[in-house]
């Protein structure tokens, strides 16, 4: 899932840099406010890139470590659907 998140990063990351870059190295000779149009998307990827990246998928667990109370840490490794053992 981490893996799947992060190459997802990576290519809205490029997609971005691809666009800031081909705006302003060959579009901006033809068209102007094509550029600029190009720039502002470019400008609305990392947030999104960001956002989508940290968000948690439905198998991941919402706490990371255990509360220290054995009794509610088996409750809610039943409740996970996970054995200990």
């Amino acid at each position: 899932m981490y893996a799947r998140r992060r190459r997802g990063y990576f290519w809205m990351m490029g997609g971005c840099v691809a666009l800031f870059v081909s705006a302003w190295a060959v579009v901006r000779l033809w068209s102007m406010p094509a550029a600029v149009a190009m720039c502002l998307v470019a400008m609305v990827i990392p947030p999104v890139a960001a956002v989508l990246a940290n968000r948690r998928g439905p198998e991941d667990r919402w706490w990371d470590d255990p509360s220290g109370d054995p009794k509610s840490d088996e409750w809610w490794d039943e409740l996970d659907g996970r054995k200990r053992y």
